[in-house]
């Protein structure tokens, strides 16, 4: 017992020392070239098409929930009309989408408790968006990123990757990773990193076959398994 936890401590204490081989403006430089403006891919008008659109996303592509938000939106362009909605006529419009039956449904609970209980209004913080069903931090962030214009930090599964391949966390824990990524960069870089690091990982650095050969990032990347 005494062993194991002695081996935990020194995990523990050599993953704490973990560094990245190079500054934040050199990453923030290198990843511009890629992406000067990063943004999202998906598409929307205002706050409330973001937060639709983001939880559709969920183990589904950009491009598909592009394909299906602009019927949605054309005929439910409110929380008000999302809310009252036929639940078959969502089941419809949402087919091609995973998952399609429980997004509807959460879409419809999640529009009602934006009337009920905000006005109709998406909130703008990060404790309140968590309250929503099926919002968790991620795409709370996403939404205060690209919607509201505030700092925060998105984990998904490309940042995740693309953070330990870089030598940024050694974490698998989206929170710890988010903490590691909040103390390596500048408050006011984080949401174009958040939207960067989220491309850089689905074209450049992608889980098989990264595209090592084509990064700007190739000189100051410490992964050991470069695609060379």
């Amino acid at each position: 017992m005494v062993k194991k936890k002695t081996l935990e401590k020194k995990k523990k204490k050599k993953c704490e020392d973990v560094k990245p081989p190079f500054t934040e403006k050199e990453l923030i430089e290198r990843l511009k070239k890629h992406f000067p403006e990063a943004k999202t891919e998906l598409k929307f008008k205002n706050v409330f098409e973001l937060l639709v659109a983001v939880l559709l996303s969920a183990q589904t592509t950009d491009k598909k929930v592009n394909e299906v938000t602009p019927k949605l939106f054309e005929k439910y362009p409110t929380p008000e009309a999302l809310a009252n909605a036929p639940i078959e006529d969502l089941y419809e419009i949402l087919k091609p989408i995973n998952f399609y039956r429980k997004k509807a449904e959460r879409l419809k609970e999640i529009s009602r408790i934006l009337v009920e209980r905000y006005n109709g209004k998406v909130p703008d913080t990060l404790e309140e968006l968590v309250k929503l069903p099926g919002i968790g931090r991620k795409t709370a962030s996403v939404i205060l990123v690209n919607g509201f214009g505030k700092p925060a930090i998105v984990v998904d599964t490309h940042v995740k990757r693309v953070s330990k391949r870089l030598g940024l966390t050694c974490h698998d824990d989206p929170e710890k990773i988010e903490q590691d990524l909040a103390k390596f960069f500048s408050k006011e870089n984080w949401a174009y990193i958040s939207n960067a690091l989220v491309l850089f990982g689905r074209y450049i650095c992608t889980a098989k076959n990264p595209k090592c050969k084509e990064c700007y990032l190739l000189d100051i990347c410490p992964y050991d398994k470069k695609n060379l």
